[in-house]
């Protein structure tokens, strides 16, 4: 026969069965506390139902990297295959209440997983500006593209000449004083050299020490 579950309700973090001398305690407690702390109370339990919805579009490689509960991790693959409507708004219960059981370090980091997703990692958006540095110092640098072969001696030389002569051709203005066009080419180079960088931070390209060759493939 399956164990019958107490009635009770949680408070950050902590189950308080009804009837309980935390119970009792915790009425008595509230008694003396103010409106602004019961809201402040309900604000923060809301938020953390929120942030169990949102962790249903957590990427699964990110999701994968926060050390959740297994009880937490297969509420959210339930929640996820759930269709009625009544079933998937008490299972976002169920989540919220397991969200509140989270510690406070675990709920900044279920905070950053999602902040990345939505605007990606340091790392990543590091090798994205020094892409974006390579790429026009190529173009606009007669002396970029040897140094760029010098330190990936596995690029194909000919293809990125190739670019570089035209993208130069397309930036040409047709009118004066027309602002410079970005082809084809100008968006193949940059991705040549991202390629090249992958998710690894790198340094400023004019920096001695700066080595991404053997990341392309």
């Amino acid at each position: 026969m399956s164990r019958k579950l107490k009635k009770g309700y949680f408070v950050r973090g902590e189950f308080v069965a009804e009837g309980s001398e935390r119970d009792i305690e915790l009425k008595a407690e509230l008694k003396g506390t103010d409106d602004q702390s019961r809201t402040d109370l309900k604000r923060e339990s809301t938020e953390l139902q929120k942030l169990g919805a949102d962790l249903l579009t957590l990427r699964a490689d990110l999701l994968a990297g926060l050390a959740l509960s297994d009880k937490l991790k297969d509420a959210l693959a339930d929640a996820k295959r759930i269709t009625n409507f009544e079933g998937k708004r008490r299972q976002m219960q169920f989540i919220g209440k397991l969200m509140r059981l989270l510690e406070p370090d675990m709920v900044a980091a279920v905070r950053a997983a999602l902040d990345e997703q939505a605007n990606g990692s340091a790392a990543e958006k590091l090798a994205l500006h020094q892409a974006e540095v390579w790429r026009d110092r190529l173009i606009n640098d007669e002396d970029a593209a040897a140094q760029w072969i010098n330190l990936n001696p596995g690029c194909d030389t000919q293809q990125l000449r190739a670019l570089i002569r035209q993208a130069r051709k397309d930036a040409k203005p047709e009118k004066p004083g027309a602002a410079p066009r970005h082809g084809r080419a100008y968006r193949e180079i940059f991705q040549l050299v991202r390629d090249a960088f992958g998710a690894v931070p790198v340094r400023e390209p004019d920096a001695p020490s700066f080595n991404p060759s053997h990341e392309a493939s």
